[in-house]
This record gives structure tokens, sequence and C-alpha cells, in this order.
């Protein structure tokens, strides 16, 4: 069983290990030293907050996680956010990304905001498979973007609307609380 809640400082080195294994051999991040433990807790909890997710095997082990960040540094970009998702290898392909994006979209949509986008380091079909699945569109690619593991990378983008036209002006988006997650959620191991 795989309980999906907010994490909170303590969950950093639990991050940072699912981390470790993107950041030594894949492309799929531009980070390429491991941000430390003191770093993670502080990205965690940086305002204005948004949500940081872990999902947790019985074991207390952190298996993977999701968070929204800034879309850009402007404040007219204040109403979209990037979102960022990483599982260990034995969680791929089981269901839980999707159920860990179905709680970070509804948490964000909550909040008040519009608009989702995720940058994916191409080619990367299982992070476009799991992104288009829930809804997310192709918006355009940044060719040759970053030089990563010997070669230069092209990232595709993808955005999510999460309502439609917004009035104008549209209302603030919220900050975002740990304990305003409802209660851990419980997931199945298997296929959705």
């Amino acid at each position: 069983m795989v309980t999906i809640r907010s994490a909170v400082p303590a969950d950093a080195a639990g991050v940072q290990a699912v981390y470790a294994p993107f950041v030594a051999a894949s492309a799929a991040t531009f980070d390429e030293e491991l941000p430390s433990i003191e770093a993670l807790r502080a990205q965690m909890t940086a305002a204005p907050r948004r949500p940081w997710l872990v999902a947790e095997a019985g074991d207390g082990m952190v298996v993977g996680y999701a968070y929204a960040s800034a879309h850009g540094t402007r404040s007219s970009y204040r109403w979209s956010a990037n979102t960022s998702i990483y599982l260990t290898s034995g969680q791929h392909r089981r269901g839980l990304g999707r159920r860990l994006y179905g709680v970070l979209i509804a948490e964000m949509r909550r909040l008040g905001y519009l608009n989702l986008y995720a940058g994916i380091t191409l080619p990367n079909d299982a992070s476009v498979g799991l992104h288009t699945s829930i809804g997310f569109a192709p918006v355009g690619v940044y060719p040759a973007v970053g030089y990563r593991l010997g070669a230069w990378r092209d990232v595709g983008w993808f955005g999510l609307a999460l309502t439609g036209p917004p009035p104008d002006p549209p209302a603030e988006p919220l900050a975002w609380h740990p304990e305003d997650l409802l209660a851990p959620r419980p997931t199945g191991a298997g296929p959705s």
C-alpha cells in the first residue's frame, strides 16, 4: 500500500534518494549535482508555498514525489506553475504517477491556479505518455536547450489548463499549507 501525503522537511532525505539516480544517470533532469538535503528542505518550505507531495510505501520509504514550482519569476506568471514528478524505478507503470499527479492537480485547482506546465527532456516516451494521459497537451519544444550527459537535449513543454477562461482580473492564487491537504490518500500497488 502506498500513501500520498504532504511532504514535510523530514522527507528531504527520502526525496533525495528518489532523485539521486536521475541526477547520476538520466537526462530527465538538468541538475548535474544532487541537491543537498538542506537545499531540498528549503525548496519544500519556500514562499510562496506550492504543493510538495510524497508517495510513501507501507514501510515508510518515500517511493515518489511531485511538486509545483514557479512558472516564471515575473509577477504576471503567478496563476501558472511548473510541475515535476519523480518515482523510484520499481514504481514505474503501476499507476502511481497518475495518482500523485491527480492529487497535485486537485490541489493546484483548489488554490486558484489556472495553468500547469511540464518540461520533459526528449525523447522520454514514458513521461510524455503519463502527461498526455492526464490531459497535458504539447505546447512547444526548446531545441538543444541543455547539454546533459554528453549530448544536446531538447525539452518539450506540455500544458494543462485547469479551468476555462478566467475572470478579468482573476482572483489571486492562494498559498499552500501542507496541513490543508486532506488525510493521506492510500493507493493500491497495482495498475489503475
